[in-house]
């Protein structure tokens, strides 16, 4: 992970409080690694990286609640990947996870965010209610394809 600026330590903090909450070390750690991540992380992920930093330790089911707690507040997006692991990334610093589609990799499990916008949602019948839309691509990434 790469090292935290002061700006950067305090971005953290300020997304933090503007939920309303309190920036302890293990939501600061936690939100720092998903947001310097180029890719969703599982909780392995962010627990091998968290270990790799000369800071005390964040014991596992800490993490989990972390993980959980910035879900629910808006500053981390939770999809389940091609293995039904769940994968955490951070969102964008308004709290928003804009709407897009990821690319699972049926050879390796990595899921990536796309850029691209999604197609137009499809028209609801009368009295439904839209709760969410994710949108999963499927395939082989650049990485496993070039593995063949």
């Amino acid at each position: 992970m790469k090292p935290t600026t002061p700006d950067a330590y305090t971005d953290l903090a300020y997304s933090i409080h503007a939920v309303g909450a309190r920036a302890t070390p293990a939501r600061m750690r936690a939100l720092a690694a998903l947001r310097h991540a180029a890719q969703p992380l599982s909780h392995a992920d962010i627990e091998a990286e968290l270990s790799a930093e000369k800071l005390p330790l964040i014991d596992r089911v800490t993490l989990y609640r972390v993980l959980d707690w910035l879900t629910e507040v808006g500053l981390a997006h939770k999809v389940v990947d091609f293995h039904g692991v769940f994968r955490f990334s951070a969102n964008t610093p308004d709290a928003k996870h804009t709407q897009h589609a990821h690319f699972r990799c049926t050879d390796c499990g990595r899921v990536t965010c796309l850029d691209e916008p999604v197609p137009e949602l499809p028209h609801l019948p009368r009295g439904f209610r839209l709760a969410r839309v994710e949108l999963d691509i499927q395939g082989e990434c650049a990485d496993c394809v070039a593995s063949h």
